[in-house]
């Protein structure tokens, strides 16, 4: 089994070493502080090297058999099987996840896999017409060269994962920098794991290290021609504006302010388990969960009551204990940030019905009722276990409330008439909308990707393919044609 708690460095050039900056950085367990492993930053120049090591492998990589790659995107699913235990103790460790959330999250970067492992067989081209007697038109898809990755904290080893697996499949390369707080879930894990299935040495590579170290010049060296950035609003504008600048190909996945709304026919236990899991799972540290519940004043008493009963039965604590649901925000500014928020939410009017203690990084569920559209915890993202239920007394209302918000990235409609669900969802100013289900969903075969302050760009499937290849025209004068002033 491989020790994935010791890839504290950095991997450039298919070599294991330390970053060359003077900046040391500690990688700490979330729930009790400890510390997992110490490394040296990557400096400047760290990163041309991962640049350029990725730039040199690329070319050969992108000509090798689709049957050779392929089998590396199945081995590295094999050798995710082998170590799944390895996996969920780094990420119960570095993330605070618990066994839950580690299972699934292993779950989606398999599915992410899978999926990668087709597109080899996927880069398919055109014949096109011409005009012109006797041309033939040409049209094939090629990798963009080198794509640059930024992945957050909340599911680091997925959301690195769905695009990683995705440009390396198109023939890229990748330099890939996870966050500072998951290092190894985010980063050098995944290095191990295409190493030893068995990736060219040099096409990926890994830079752990701080911003302030690296400034803007991830995203405007010369070489990468994609960037792929997952995290906050505030950071995914700057990049994009950085890239833009630069003319690069750039796809954000930022946050979210996700609403699940409940109408008067709606199954409500069922409405009730959907609401839960879309705000709880991991300690609401998905940019998917649903920061607002819209009921209708019809049933409103009854889902509320049923939700507060559901609420109070989970257990929060060490993510080690297989009963935890709700384990530790990944830092104490996170915390700090979340307390914020509820007492402003408090100050503005809004009830909290369940007000847990904070405890350590350990934030208890909140849940707030009387909230109105107008308040900040209506607006900003939580990133915690803190929900905002508001009422509704029509199904216009409902819709006009959930697009309040400068997101748009996922949302739930719960009905038993699913048509009248459709129609209403068509409304909802979001990138992604679920009928009867949860906020919280991700298939590797689907686009994935917001509207608004939420994103730019989609990803998974045919739209990873598009995101991380571009087309060539090639055109064959096969009869010789007469030009002006011959």
């Amino acid at each position: 089994m491989l020790n994935f708690k010791t890839l504290n460095s950095q991997y450039l050039n298919g070599e294991w070493r330390e970053g060359t900056s003077s900046l040391t950085i500690e990688n700490k367990n979330p729930y009790n502080g400890e510390i997992i492993a110490s490394y040296k930053a990557a400096s400047l120049e760290d990163l041309d090297v991962a640049y350029k090591s990725s730039e040199n492998v690329q070319k050969q990589w992108a000509k090798t058999n689709p049957i050779i790659q392929r089998n590396v995107f199945d081995k590295a699913y094999n050798i995710i099987e082998e170590n799944r235990e390895a996996i969920v103790d780094v990420i119960i460790d570095e993330i605070g996840g618990t066994r839950l959330k580690a299972e699934f999250e292993i779950g989606l970067v398999q599915n992410m896999l899978k999926e990668a492992a087709s597109l080899p067989m996927r880069m398919n081209g055109s014949i096109l017409p011409s005009p012109i007697d006797g041309k033939e038109n040409r049209v094939y898809r090629v990798p963009v060269g080198v794509v640059g990755v930024i992945s957050p904290f909340n599911f680091p080893f997925f959301l690195s994962m769905k695009s990683v697996a995705p440009a390396l499949a198109s023939g890229n390369g990748v330099v890939l920098k996870p966050h500072e707080h998951t290092p190894i879930t985010g980063g050098t894990m995944i290095a191990k794991i295409f190493e030893s299935a068995g990736l060219p040495k040099g096409l990926l590579n890994v830079i752990t290290t701080e911003i302030s170290e690296i400034g803007d010049r991830f995203v405007e060296h010369p070489i990468p021609r994609a960037i792929s950035f997952t995290g906050s609003t505030k950071t995914g504008k700057h990049i994009g504006e950085v890239a833009g600048r630069n003319l690069k190909e750039v796809h954000l996945e930022l946050g979210g302010n996700s609403a699940l709304v409940v109408l008067e026919d709606a199954d409500i236990d069922l409405a009730v388990s959907a609401a839960v899991f879309s705000r709880f799972t991991h300690q609401g540290q998905i940019c998917m969960s649903a920061n607002r519940i819209i009921i209708h004043e019809a049933i409103y008493d009854e889902f509320v009551e049923k939700y507060v009963s559901k609420v109070s039965t989970l257990t929060c604590g060490n993510p080690k204990d297989n009963s935890t649901i709700i384990g530790p925000l990944i830092n104490e500014r996170q915390v700090q940030n979340t307390v914020a928020l509820i007492e402003k939410g408090i100050e503005e009017g809004a009830k909290p019905i369940i007000k847990g203690n904070v405890i350590g990084n350990i934030v208890e569920p909140v849940v707030f009722t009387e909230v109105t559209p107008d308040m900040t915890i209506a607006n900003e993202e939580f990133f915690a276990p803190v929900v905002s239920i508001m009422k509704a007394s029509s199904d216009e209302e409902a819709i006009s409330i959930a697009n309040q918000t400068p997101y748009g990235l996922s949302g739930a409609i719960h009905t038993r008439n699913v048509e009248r669900g459709a129609e209403l969802a068509k409304l909802m100013d979001t990138g992604m909308i679920h009928i009867n289900d949860g906020t919280i969903n991700d298939e590797p075969n689907v686009a994935f990707g917001g509207v608004k302050n939420s994103g730019v760009g989609r990803l998974n499937g045919e739209w990873s393919l598009d995101a991380f290849t571009t087309t060539k025209w090639i055109s064959i004068q096969h009869e010789k044609r007469s030009y002006p002033y011959s």
